[in-house]
């Protein structure tokens, strides 16, 4: 694995930590490789229950595309095996973003692929393509939108302006601003909930989500409807006496 991708493993939890500090985390080819094959490895992973992505240093999650390197390589077009946010779509595991400072651009495009979004008081956003003069090519001129609304969205990417985490939070961008010293601990225990939980129901839940957003209300319920027949109909019988004493015994451990 590159040096470019810190990888941490705390019980069920990964922690991919990107690795570039001095150039506030910009993505170079390798590092975008190195993270698109470790999350098809994390997929595959049964050990694996959750992610967390964050980046290395104070200063930045990251800065988004290294644009030294891709102007060295005349802007060729990313490999599919070189794109990090194809990975994070195809990845069945929760992924947690904990972004410890400036996310910017292609930040913010990985950023949107992902779960949830904790985000240090600190952090600060922003989508720079019209600044530098490129069209986006991750998904945030459809993403953004569907999470904030269309004119928020506008306001944001026909700017190139920064917008600072509580407002971020206020817009529905991130899901929790947190100080700076409490964000991994925040992060982790998150992901720990989630790796705790029944892993088959999380990755099909996290699946009929995705896949029922994408449809109208009408529709999506239908999905849900013919994939619950079909989940429940490979349950075994005492299977529900299990869920009932699982949820029992969370119950108590939350109220008490």
């Amino acid at each position: 694995m590159s040096n470019t991708l810190l990888v941490e493993q705390d019980g069920r939890v990964v922690v991919l930590t990107l690795n570039r500090p001095e150039k506030l985390n910009a993505l170079s080819a390798e590092m975008r490789k190195s993270l698109h094959h470790k999350l098809m490895e994390i997929d595959a992973d049964h050990r694996v229950g959750a992610v967390i992505l964050t980046g290395a240093g104070e200063r930045a999650f990251t800065a988004g595309m290294d644009l030294t390197e891709a102007s060295e390589r005349g802007g060729e077009v990313m490999a599919p095996d070189e794109n990090p946010v194809v990975a994070i779509e195809k990845c069945r595991k929760p992924i947690i973003v904990s972004v410890n400072g400036l996310c910017i651009t292609g930040g913010m495009e990985l950023m949107l692929a992902c779960d949830v979004v904790i985000a240090s008081r600190t952090a600060r956003f922003a989508d720079t393509h019209v600044r530098v003069g490129l069209m986006p090519g991750w998904g945030i001129s459809q993403r953004l939108s569907r999470q904030i609304g269309p004119q928020r969205a506008k306001e944001i990417s026909l700017s190139g302006n920064f917008v600072d985490a509580q407002r971020a939070f206020d817009l529905g961008l991130v899901n929790r601003v947190v100080e700076p010293g409490e964000l991994r601990t925040a992060a982790m225990e998150l992901a720990r909930d989630f790796a705790g939980a029944d892993q088959q129901v999380v990755m099909e839940y996290k699946r009929l989500i995705d896949d029922g957003f994408k449809l109208p209300l009408s529709e999506g319920l239908q999905l849900e409807r013919e994939r619950v027949l079909a989940f429940n109909a490979t349950l075994s019988p005492d299977h529900f006496e299990r869920a009932k004493k699982s949820a029992a015994v969370r119950g108590r451990n939350q109220t008490s």
